[in-house]
């Protein structure tokens, strides 16, 4: 595992460079997901513009002033958060220790971030004043959908994650109780569909106050969706953040986190014993440890069945043999099926789907309810060997993803069958079809 670029740089290449310590790999993973699905959000709705599907909004401008006060003071306040925090780490004495820990802590260089402040500032004064004119104009122009891409990805990632930290501490709360300000602020611990839900939300509103198509726009995000998913469980697996299976008792871990199959049927039994404070500080009782002996079958790896996570960015387990990667020394005791590696192919397949059918899915509302019930089937299968912290009512014992789960695939059904009653104006309706039907 690889919790940072740091350690995947300096174990591929050999290279040295500690400030990459700052760059968690499960966030790059995310970054890259975010910038491919808005690319691929870009060139769907600029073919659904062109197929008629969207129309644009005139809004007057005014162009050739100088930059206003509040537009100096936003560039200094970007430029000294970049400079007390991103300078301050090559410059506060200690901060390459922990780049992490500095990030989320209020330290930093004062002058790193005066001056960098002061350059941003300058940079947007300079800016403005070069396409200044001596009598501003007012000036009418045109925007479309796929013009406002970035304030999309921006909306999505800031209501994302916010969802996704809520939905993650409501889903342990006893976790959060015990430090709330620490569980907020923590770079890990985040729930994809809390994600998915407080976004749509925040995007509900930004389309509904630019009189954008809602629908439309999700059709237009379902590959994209799929994607990022998909992309986003590789940084799950490459950090190792706890989106694990369940333990694989037909395999014991070694020493040195490499794992092998069990000699006795004993082998999880006496394992599970010898880490008895280890599990169950997670789960309460032994009773409650969740397993399934499974065996590699044909002549796949081991790896795709069990798995240690050695140096997860949580720290969790017991000591690595002879490792010196800091505090990112332990592996699970017992191996766990990797769930992050399934998703990432399925969803990755799925996306495959998805992109090669958008053109022949023609009804407002129906390419998004195949998402969902794509997305739907694939997480509440995959929940079921999956450690998630489970609720208790009616006898039953879901966890709070299957019950997502389970609401998006019986949403999509619904979706899929009263899209066609969704309200398109006639004349749209056959300029829809009338491109599909030429495409």
């Amino acid at each position: 595992m690889y919790p940072n670029l740091y350690y995947l740089l300096r174990d591929a290449f050999g290279w040295n460079l500690p400030a990459l310590k700052i760059v968690n790999t499960f966030g790059f993973c995310v970054a890259i997901s975010f910038l491919v699905c808005a690319w691929l959000l870009v060139k769907e709705l600029k073919r659904k513009q062109a197929a008629g599907y969207f129309t644009y909004k005139e809004i007057t401008i005014e162009v050739g002033q100088s930059a206003s006060i509040a537009e100096l003071l936003i560039n200094f306040f970007l430029g000294f958060l970049l400079g007390y925090k991103i300078l301050g780490l090559f410059i506060v004495k200690g901060a390459m220790n922990d780049p992490q820990e500095f990030i989320f802590s209020v330290a930093g260089s004062l002058a790193a971030g005066a001056l960098v402040g002061l350059f941003f500032a300058g940079l947007k004064w300079w800016e403005k004043n070069k396409s200044k004119l001596g009598k501003p104009e007012k000036r009418t122009i045109r925007i479309w959908p796929s013009d406002r891409v970035g304030d999309m990805t921006i909306i999505a990632a800031i209501a994302g994650f916010a969802g996704a930290k809520i939905f993650d501490n409501l889903e342990n709360w006893n976790r959060f109780i015990q430090d709330p300000i620490g569980n907020l602020f923590s770079p890990s611990g985040l729930t994809f569909y809390g994600g998915l839900i407080v976004a749509s939300l925040a995007l509900l509103y930004y389309f509904k106050k630019n009189k954008i198509s809602f629908i439309n726009v999700a059709d237009a995000c379902a590959p994209g969706l799929m994607f990022a998913y998909g992309w986003g469980r590789m940084g799950c697996q490459v950090a190792g953040d706890g989106d694990w299976g369940i333990i694989n008792s037909a395999f014991v871990s070694n020493a040195d986190g490499t794992v092998q199959l069990a000699n006795t049927n004993n082998a999880f039994y006496r394992t599970l014993g010898e880490n008895t404070s280890y599990y169950l500080g997670q789960f309460g009782s032994l009773d409650k440890v969740q397993h399934a002996a499974v065996k590699p079958f044909l002549g796949l790896p081991d790896w795709l069945f069990a798995y240690t996570y050695p140096h997860n960015v949580n720290n969790e387990g017991i000591p690595l043999f002879g490792c010196t990667w800091d505090k990112y020394c332990n592996h699970l005791p017992l191996p766990v099926f990797p769930t992050p590696i399934y998703e990432i192919v399925t969803c990755l397949l799925l996306f495959g789907i998805l992109w090669s059918i958008r053109k022949k899915i023609v009804t407002p509302g129906r390419m998004f309810a195949v998402y969902l019930i794509m997305n739907g089937i694939e997480r509440f299968l995959v929940e079921h060997i999956r450690v998630n912290t489970q609720y208790h009512f009616l006898g039953l014992n879901p966890t709070q993803a299957e019950i997502i789960s389970l609401c998006l695939i019986i949403g999509g059904i619904v979706l899929y069958w009263t899209a066609p009653k969704l309200k398109v104006s006639k004349a749209l309706f056959k300029r829809q079809h009338a491109a599909a039907a030429s495409s």
